[in-house]
């Protein structure tokens, strides 16, 4: 089987070097986004504050609004760190 596939595309590409290369790309374009490091962009966007807080004269009467950019705003990116 591997043979007669080998055989094969050395025959194409003796006579269609174009096709072989459309066919190749085309093959590449399908297969390479599931290993392509976009798949997290979803996931960072969402972790992303979407509204960053404006700093403000904390006189103690506004309790939503955390008193440093540091406090946690949502879900974290501790795995993006992991990977």
């Amino acid at each position: 089987m591997a043979g007669r596939l080998a055989t094969f595309l050395k025959d194409a590409w003796a006579k269609e070097q174009v096709l072989v290369v459309s066919f190749t790309i085309r093959g590449l374009a399908l297969i390479l986004p599931t290993l392509s490091p976009f798949k997290y962009a979803g996931m960072i966007n969402q972790a992303t504050p979407y509204n960053y807080p404006v700093p403000l004269g904390d006189d103690g009467n506004v309790p939503d609004v955390p008193s440093h950019a540091q406090d946690p705003q949502g879900p974290s990116l501790e795995w993006l760190g992991n990977l």
